[in-house]
């Protein structure tokens, strides 16, 4: 019999909302900025370098293979 229509909204659940999304927003951040942090330590590496692309055909001296 009791209607949640009739129970006005209590201002500490929608404060404990915003900073619950405060703290995730936060949280979001910091990860974001250790990630590139953690990339730039790295040296930007990723899986296949266009590096390493133009070497694979030289011999391990550094010459042109005999063709």
């Amino acid at each position: 019999m009791n209607d949640d229509k009739d129970k006005p909204e209590g201002r500490g659940e929608n404060r404990a909302r915003h900073a619950r999304q405060d703290r995730l927003k936060l949280a979001l951040r910091e990860n974001l900025k250790r990630r590139k942090s953690q990339a730039r330590g790295r040296g930007g590496v990723t899986g296949a370098s266009s590096d390493h692309a133009d070497g694979a055909l030289d011999d391990a001296d550094g010459k042109e293979p005999d063709a």
